[in-house]
């Protein structure tokens, strides 16, 4: 299906319904260069690349950001994974335009040196989880031209622009209002790039106007589609695509490999595009939901995204015959072919037996060991592909040798760490009887029947209340025999909001509404719920010169500071497997070539010896930054 077609159902859809979203807005935030940015963040994910894109949105002229917070981005944000940033100019020209036509045009100057900083500054915020390589920038108007002039001048940060209404780049103010003035894109654009001019080659640019505007001239549409084509070098193709249904409707012209795409919105004025619903200064509901149109079209055409998938595999089954177990199955590739098959056995003690195949024939292949000493072996076994992409690890497990006697599981490696008010505990429940029937967390407020991966298991519990708390993981075999554990953890229950959220939300009152303002103005901050009674809490920040009224508590009242503590456990969790293991779990990343890639531990950076099926030693005592070495 093309994604044309695909693009004119969610668009469609987004015509005849507003859905309430799980994300939320951060407003007025100040970060790389701004005073004011709104950014919201969705709850999901890219469905390409790893983790989520980014879209920068700029104002046009006389236009407030605020404007935005009702233009239907979050449909966008949601549907592709995209966090959203709405930055205010810091350096603005007349009638508050971006000031596209005057200053030096350069990485260092003004607002294009501020908005590369906020794309870099929001990437490099683990908190969004944005991936670099989908990093995108559009705008209206004087935002849509300082847009493009920002992606030609960093092409290496912006893989994709979208440039709504705007005057090409170069063009001077009279230009914007006045008649068209003629302008060399391409050789501007590439002048702006200098030497980063080879990032030009997998940029992406939608160029879209409405062909009611009477504003801003529309010769500009086609002369700054055909100068970014000329730029990528990619010809125009045949025909043209109708964007959506019914009354609101787009007109598409495509250049080759979706490269350039040239948008006339159909019964838009010089406004910005928001679809259905979509209402405020310069902002227009009677056509496309612009913003989601661009979601789907760098979904589709972002060059910088690795788009090969891994190989599958199918219908493992695991024998022993002699004291040899044969690991079989079937390993796809979808895009090319499955250069090698990994297995992995790891007995009850811990001893690693690490076997390789090249020979996959018709999908099929066999692994074979040689004699092994009687244990419980837990096998694992992936495929890789000609690219190097690497399959799901795909687990199971078989005994060498008679069994032993019925013994209890036993818990090892078991740890925990905390994000907000939810707690996830994992680690493995191993029984070398092979009858294990069920981990179970019981947590304060819930018990929960652990998620199994062969011996590994893995539980959570989230609104836990803000205190000192405990879970016990229990291991029950078929024959009621059990292992348990228990582990003391901390939940940090604080609120980060502005001061008039505080307040909307009762944690706050106006009876101390003066410190408070004047301690944080309109900036987020933290309160923490601090036991103030018998069943009687109060929320407070951290110096406790800005609190709220003794109510009733909502997270369970804890004693002392609920920000004491963040997810620290009574263990220390070690795992010894391969480097490549290690990084399936997020205890280690890699940096290179499959096949030979350099492996480090996460959190502490400590370099691990061996390529992918080298084996380590790994420890963590809060599941998180893990260290070369087995727990002291």
């Amino acid at each position: 299906m093309k994604w044309e077609t695909r693009l004119l159902g969610l668009l469609c859809m987004a015509c005849t319904m507003l859905p309430a979203y799980a994300g939320s807005w951060q407003n007025n935030q100040s970060v790389g260069g701004f005073n004011r940015v709104h950014i919201y963040t969705p709850d999901g994910q890219s469905a390409i690349g790893n983790g989520r894109a980014l879209l920068v949105v700029l104002h046009g002229c006389t236009h407030s950001i605020d404007a935005y917070l009702t233009a239907n981005l979050e449909a966008a944000a949601e549907t592709y994974g995209m966090v959203v940033a709405v930055p205010d100019a810091m350096n603005k020209a007349g009638f508050g335009c971006w000031s596209y036509w005057q200053g030096a045009k350069s990485r260092s100057a003004g607002d294009y040196k501020n908005l590369i900083s906020l794309a870099n500054t929001l990437s490099a915020d683990g908190n969004y989880g944005i991936d670099a390589n989908q990093i995108y920038i559009a705008g209206l108007s004087s935002g849509a031209a300082f847009a493009n002039t920002t992606a030609c001048i960093a092409p290496d940060v912006f893989a994709g622009m979208g440039v709504s209404a705007g005057p090409s780049i170069g063009t001077s103010s009279g230009g914007a209002i006045g008649s068209c003035e003629q302008a060399n894109v391409a050789l501007r654009c590439e002048q702006y790039a200098g030497s980063y001019s080879s990032y030009l080659e997998t940029q992406v640019a939608s160029i879209a106007h409405g062909d009611a505007d009477t504003t801003v001239d529309q010769c500009y549409n086609r002369q700054n589609a055909e100068g970014m084509a000329q730029v990528y070098g990619v010809s125009e193709l045949p025909g043209t695509n109708v964007i959506g249904s019914g009354g609101r409707t787009a007109d598409e012209h495509v250049w080759q490999d979706g490269r350039v795409s040239m948008l006339w919105l159909n019964g838009v004025d010089h406004a910005w595009s928001g679809g259905a619903g979509a209402s405020g200064s310069y902002v227009n509901g009677q056509g496309i939901n612009y913003a989601l149109y661009l979601g789907e079209y760098f979904l589709h055409n972002n060059a910088r995204v690795d788009r090969n998938q891994p190989p599958e595999i199918q219908s493992l089954v695991v024998t022993e015959s002699d004291r040899r177990v044969t690991v079989a199955g079937q390993a796809s590739d979808a895009e090319g072919t499955v250069a090698a098959v990994f297995v992995q056995l790891r007995d009850d003690a811990d001893n690693l037996y690490s076997y390789e195949s090249q020979s996959v024939t018709n999908g099929d292949f066999s692994v074979t060991t040689p004699v092994l000493p009687d244990a419980l072996y837990f096998v694992s076994v992936n495929a890789a592909d000609n690219d190097g992409a690497v399959s799901d690890t795909i687990t199971d497990s078989i005994r060498v040798g008679p069994p032993p006697p019925p013994t209890a599981p036993e818990l090892r490696n078991v740890q925990l760490v905390t994000d907000g008010q939810c707690a996830t505990v994992s680690g493995e429940a191993v029984d070398i009887n092979q009858d294990l029937a069920t981990v179970t967390a019981a947590f304060e407020t819930v018990t929960v029947n652990a998620q199994l991966n062969g011996p590994a298991f893995t539980a959570s519990a989230c609104e836990l209340p803000g205190k000192e708390q405990q879970v016990t993981v229990t291991a029950t075999d078929s024959s009621g025999r059990t292992d348990a554990t228990v582990i003391t953890f901390q939940i940090d229950a604080g609120v980060v909001a502005t001061l008039d959220t505080h307040i909307a939300d009762g944690r706050l009152d106006y009876t101390n509404y003066a410190n408070c303002y004047l301690e944080y103005g309109s900036a987020p901050f933290k309160l923490d719920e601090i036991a103030s009674g018998a069943q009687q809490c109060r929320w407070e920040d951290d110096d406790s010169s800005c609190t709220g009224p003794v109510q009733a508590c909502r997270n369970g009242g804890a004693d002392g500071d609920p920000g004491a503590g963040d997810g620290d456990t009574v263990t220390c969790a070690t795992y010894t497997t391969a480097n490549y293991y290690h990084k399936v779990a997020g205890r280690a990343y890699s940096t290179g070539y499959y096949y030979a890639p350099d492996y480090f531990a996460t959190g502490s950076d400590d370099p691990l010896s061996g390529s992918t099926w080298g084996n380590s030693t790994l420890s963590s005592v809060d599941g998180e930054t893990w260290v070369s070495g087995s727990c002291p």
